[in-house]
């Protein structure tokens, strides 16, 4: 079969590119960059030429993606993405076409979650799916706390007051952690790694899951009763069938008079038009919100939370630490690796 061909759609940035791209060639894989998202790109060529080939594209634009794959009639073995790049059923049909010289076989996911491909139109076409489940735990889960500590302490809010010269005290003293309750919903990896750094810092946490957790967290009868009961909100689950818009404008208005609600999760877990109307209305329950995943995201950036002084927004970066990016791009090459080999054992594949 010769090499096999792999188009990295969205290489790891800064100097961790030369670290996957070092990986994936030391795996004896023919690597076309995509030098749309890199920002260097005379860099890369100097660094680069003649061990990999290079492509220009927007990979979120759905066409431009086909045409790539159909270049010169070649196709890719393996599709790489970090950033989530959509990947639905045109494109699998498009990417193992028989006309193909080389047809796709595995799709890689330098992250958590493999959401962005449609799964069954995959499997239909053989093509396997792998992520790096756990490699951002740490960094999510600070991040989280990042998001829970701004908001109480309504950071934003003084720094641009600061900023202007205003000497603005808050209205009202806040909280500490230790007079707060923490509800975790979704104990796995990050949703654990939240609960054990929120309560070394005092809180009380209890938390909500479908599966037995190994940590001793103390779970919540249902989600209305955890909604309820709880003074923070923090999702951590994956964007599937059944989580899509669980939280909704009925869940919104369980919540405790005061609470806050974070979600660096997905953001089709959450009713973002419920969201806003809900922190819109100072009558409401809910106070304020920190939202890092967004039903459109990238090029098509939109939100009906925009311009809210209670919502706290962030483009997707809560996983984006250097230790946490350098673990899956590498496991991801290591794990493409392993399933174009056929040992397949350890590696993380996704089902339908």
């Amino acid at each position: 079969m010769g090499r096999a061909r792999v188009l990295l759609l969205d290489a790891a940035p800064g100097d961790l590119l030369g670290r996957e791209l070092e990986r994936l060639l030391g795996h004896g894989l023919d690597v076309t960059l995509n030098l749309r998202r890199v920002a260097d790109h005379a860099g890369a060529r100097a660094d680069w030429g003649g061990q990999v080939d290079f492509t220009d594209f927007d990979a979120f634009d759905e066409s431009a993606l086909l045409a790539e794959i159909a270049r010169d009639g070649l196709g890719y073995h393996v599709v790489k993405s970090r950033a989530g790049v959509p990947l639905r059923a045109a494109f699998l049909a498009a990417a193992t076409d028989a006309a193909l010289a080389h047809r796709l076989r595995v799709i890689g996911r330098a992250g958590a979650g493999t959401d962005h491909v449609e799964s069954a139109a995959a499997a239909r076409y053989g093509v396997a799916i792998t992520h790096t489940p756990g490699s951002n735990v740490n960094a999510v889960a600070e991040f989280t706390l990042a998001q829970l500590l701004a908001l109480i302490r309504d950071l934003p809010g003084q720094n641009e007051a600061a900023h202007r010269g205003v000497w603005r005290p808050p209205a009202a003293p806040p909280s500490e952690l230790s007079e707060l309750t923490m509800g975790v919903v979704g104990l796995g990896r990050i949703g654990l790694a939240v609960a054990e750094r929120a309560t070394a810092l005092g809180m009380q946490v209890q938390g909500l899951s479908r599966r037995p957790a190994g940590a001793q967290v103390p779970r919540a009868h249902s989600l209305a009763a955890l909604l309820a009961t709880s003074d923070v909100v923090s999702l951590h689950l994956p964007l599937t069938a059944q989580t899509r818009r669980m939280i909704g404008r009925a869940e919104l208005a369980l919540m405790r008079p005061g609470s806050m609600l974070l979600n660096a999760a997905r953001g089709g877990i959450v009713d973002e038009q419920a969201l806003a109307d809900a922190l819109r209305d100072s009558d409401h329950p809910l106070a304020a919100a920190a939202v890092d995943t967004f039903e459109h995201e990238h090029a098509v950036f939109a939100s009906p939370l925009f311009g809210l002084p209670n919502a706290l927004l962030t483009p997707h970066i809560a996983g984006m630490t250097r230790s946490a990016m350098a673990t899956a791009a590498l496991c991801c090459a290591d794990h493409i690796a392993a399933l174009l080999a056929g040992r397949p054992d350890g590696v993380p594949v996704v089902t339908t």
